[in-house]
């Protein structure tokens, strides 16, 4: 494998075009919830300062009202986006009364599912879809579960990087090499992205409210925390967003039509125990739909294809339409050490991840080896760091930590060549950083977080507490440029009044609405499903 990808590395170097990866686009989407200082969940609304929820495009929301999500451009250099992050804790700030972010993945105090509060669109037709959706979930999975937060890495090769790969390729079949290539990437992505967990997840233990009664496997690390010993991010395991209802699914990720096609098959087939929920009930809506998924984003992966939809677009014909556009990578936790919730480091040793894997080679995942993936994905979240953990590659199982080198060691073509591109050093460094930790496991951040509460003698709820008010305490530091308040100031008073237009402008009403998504699909279902 190794030898492949110094072989494409030295095709880019040949036509010149290893100087355009400097021209990949990054982009962050981070969540964070909204807690009262004393670190109950806010069940207070969306401040209004901060715009609509529904159509701002930097500051919206995720599951839950108290639950924000900041959204950044992409950029082309890391140090961009991680400075427009800022911007919009700076500001956020600013219109946070007495509430604080909460600076870890696993959630503050929750007193169970109907602590919750749902998050509220308005009474447009696409603002009652996101809210019903979101009903769906509360339903299938609990809300509780809901309030995991995390960061998305959103990544884009420029089209000329592209071009050099495929030089014999007509312009306009372009896209579909590009497709391929995507894919490529998110097929080795499942093979290699456990790394981000065991390098990046800082989740190894979280408040006893969260857990309610069902603690089995974990121990009690004090009177207010349970813990697993060697976990390594409680968000990717089984506790977390990985669903065990979702396993049977079998998304193929072969090219783009057998990924639209399993992926709008399970939209489409009924799954009895959510047709025991009820979709249309007393004349309320409980889910979208009595389906496997209700829409797209419900099936919960660690890396996503992904194409910038229209309004009332479907994402997978998105895709069919345009093609890929970027990767979305959903694996990094939050990191409480850092006010932003990751780290320059972190993002160039990801950045390098996906860029290995959409250089690497990537021939199709089998049913067998898709098992063996998720397994491995499985363990290295509950057991990452345990000494005795082993992981099958394929080639015959290994100790973790010999695999992560293994692994490590293969990228550093691809950090010589990124630093090269960018005129810098910074992606050698984090690459070194991470092969540091994994000599020394007590390096990695969530050998770090069970560290800072043996040393600090408090519970996780109270570390990471402590954390959020020193965050808040940072940002509220930091002067935001009249410029660049100004430019968020206009960007909430335009969200608010395109809402505003949304709702004046409707002329159906929400059943045919919602059959007119769904029926999206409808002229490609025969190709699509057979």
């Amino acid at each position: 494998m190794r030898q492949d990808l110094v072989d494409t590395i030295a095709r880019l170097h040949e036509s010149g075009a290893h100087v355009k990866l400097c021209d990949s686009r990054i982009g962050l989407e981070k969540e964070s919830l909204r807690v009262d200082v004393d670190g109950h969940l806010a069940t207070t609304p969306h401040p209004k300062g901060l715009g609509s929820a529904l159509t701002h495009p930097y500051i919206t929301t995720d599951f839950s009202e108290a639950l924000l999500e900041f959204v950044t451009p992409p950029f082309a250099d890391s140090d961009e986006t991680l400075r427009f992050l800022e911007h919009l804790h700076q500001f956020t700030y600013l219109h946070l009364d007495r509430e604080v972010l909460w600076a870890a993945s696993m959630p503050c105090m929750v007193k169970g599912d109907d602590a919750v509060p749902i998050a509220d669109y308005g009474r447009s037709n696409v603002g009652r879809m996101k809210r019903i959706y979101r009903e769906g979930l509360s339903h299938r999975y609990g809300r509780v579960m809901q309030t995991i937060a995390g960061i998305h890495f959103n990544y884009s090769l420029p089209m000329g990087v592209w071009r050099a790969l495929a030089p014999d390729v007509r312009p306009r079949a372009l896209q579909a090499r590009v497709n391929e290539g995507y894919f490529g990437c998110v097929r080795n992505f499942q093979r290699h992205g456990w790394l981000v967990p065991y390098l990046c997840g800082s989740s190894p233990a979280v408040c006893k409210s969260f857990l309610g009664d069902d603690t089995d496997g974990f121990e009690p690390f004090d009177d207010g925390t349970y813990f697993l010993p060697y976990a390594t991010s409680l968000r990717m395991s089984d506790v977390g967003y990985k669903n065990s209802n979702q396993a049977g699914l079998a998304i193929d990720y072969s090219s783009v039509d057998s990924y639209v096609a399993s992926l709008t098959r399970a939209i489409e087939t009924p799954a009895p125990e959510y047709e025991a929920i009820g979709v249309k009930v007393n004349g309320e809506y409980r889910q979208l739909n009595a389906n496997w998924l209700q829409i797209e984003n419900e099936f919960y992966s660690f890396i996503r294809p992904k194409q910038i939809t229209r309004s009332g677009e479907k994402p997978t014909l998105a895709l069919q339409r345009r093609g890929v556009r970027y990767v979305e990578v959903r694996a990094l936790d939050v990191d409480p050490f850092e006010p932003l919730g990751v780290s320059r480091r972190s993002m160039c040793f990801v950045e390098a991840l996906v860029l290995f894997c959409a250089l690497s080679p990537s021939p199709p995942v089998s049913e067998e080896e898709r098992r063996r993936l998720d397994r491995n994905q499985v363990l290295v979240a509950s057991r990452g760091r345990d000494p005795a953990l082993t992981l099958d590659m394929g080639d015959g199982a290994r100790p973790v930590a010999e695999q992560a080198a293994r692994l490590l060691d293969a990228m550093e073509p691809v950090c010589a060549v990124l630093d090269e591109a960018h005129r810098c050093t910074r992606y050698r460094e984090a690459l070194a950083a991470q092969q540091a930790a994994v000599s020394d496991p007590s390096r990695l951040p969530s050998a770090r977080v069970l560290a800072a509460m043996q040393q600090r003698r408090v519970p996780f709820f109270r570390l990471a507490m402590n954390m959020s008010l020193a965050h808040r305490d940072h940002f509220n530091s930091l002067s935001l440029s009249p410029a660049q308040r100004q430019m968020l100031e206009e960007e909430a008073a335009r969200s608010i009044e395109q809402q505003r237009r949304i709702e004046a402008s409707e002329s159906i009403d929400f059943d045919e609405y919602l059959r007119r998504y769904f029926a999206q699909t409808l002229d490609h279902r025969e190709r699509l499903l057979g």
